[in-house]
């Protein structure tokens, strides 16, 4: 049976009246009648009887009230239950920069709206990260590319993340005015993973252009790469906002070089059929700014 007709049935049964259950309910009065008399079908006995103008149950309806608010009140705990446990963790996947730069001050934010949420931060390769959205590991992942990570996958672009062109302060590099990928050559690099997708891109950059280039170092540290370029080891491409402290401090510098296959997007990924619970919408929206704006635009890919 519908547990509306129960709801209906109890709202009758406390206030002794179909009419006042009705306006209790928002419900037509003839519609609480069809309700009761439906459960009355339901159960092959009278639930209700008069005496009078007195409205009373009968013993049948006496015993199904009990059961009634039993099975209503364990169902109002399974909602709870469940909307507590859809929110009580949520796991994010995503690369190196991003967790240690970028993500911090959205994940506090999360934390104030939802104080029980559990968030499991995950750092993984941009190739991982695409496999364990699309296998249901992780709830969301965010990365930097170029064009959508994945057409199998919901995308969508928060903003352009820029890369710049790291040296020690005082490299001549630093010095040039608009560097060319000529002033580049014989430059030595310091680089992250191989799995690094602006890593790759870089180099693919140089070597489509006939620009040689050397690996120094191959580091799986950001903080690593950063210490390297300011002693003077190699310059390193890495997200602004991975040296955006040293830059402003002056322990780093800045080589002015840009290329247009050297922009990135700082992508959200979705798995197309995920469901989207509170606290998924919160994080998103705290990402694309709409949790601020009370709005519902975003630039998706679907």
């Amino acid at each position: 049976m519908d547990l509306t007709y129960f709801r209906t049935f109890r709202e009758v049964a406390r206030r002794a009246s179909f009419t006042r259950a009705g306006e209790e309910l928002g419900y037509a009065q003839s519609s609480v009648t069809m309700q009761i008399q439906k459960l009355e079908r339901e159960y092959g006995v009278p639930l209700f009887e008069r005496y009078g103008k007195q409205l009373r149950l009968t013993p049948p309806g006496e015993t199904l009230l009990k059961l009634a608010v039993q099975m209503l009140d364990l169902y109002d705990q399974s909602k709870e239950s469940i909307a507590n446990q859809v929110s009580a963790a949520v796991t994010i996947g995503t690369i190196d920069s991003l967790a240690a730069y970028y993500l911090p001050p959205y994940l506090q934010q999360l934390r104030q709206l939802q104080p029980g949420l559990g968030i499991q931060l995950l750092p993984d390769s941009e190739a991982a990260l695409v496999a364990k959205v699309k296998e249901g590991e992780y709830d969301v992942a965010l990365l930097l590319d170029r064009h959508p990570a994945d057409a199998a996958l919901r995308c969508i672009t928060v903003r352009e993340e820029p890369l710049v062109l790291i040296a020690p302060p005082g490299h001549p590099l630093t010095k040039v005015q608009g560097t060319e990928l000529s002033d580049l050559e014989d430059c030595e690099l310091i680089v992250s993973e191989g799995s690094c997708i602006y890593r790759s891109t870089f180099e693919k950059v140089l070597r489509d252009n006939g620009v040689a280039y050397r690996i120094g170092f191959e580091l799986g540290s950001l903080e690593a790469i950063k210490h390297c370029v300011m002693n003077g080891l190699g310059i390193a491409l890495l997200p602004r906002i991975a040296v955006g402290d040293e830059l402003e401090r002056g322990t780093l510098a800045v080589i002015p070089f840009h290329h247009p296959d050297l922009r990135f997007q700082l992508q959200v990924l979705l798995h197309p059929k995920k469901w989207m619970s509170q606290t998924l919408l919160t994080f998103i929206g705290l990402l694309t700014g709409e949790e601020s704006r009370g709005e519902k635009k975003s630039h998706v890919n679907e």
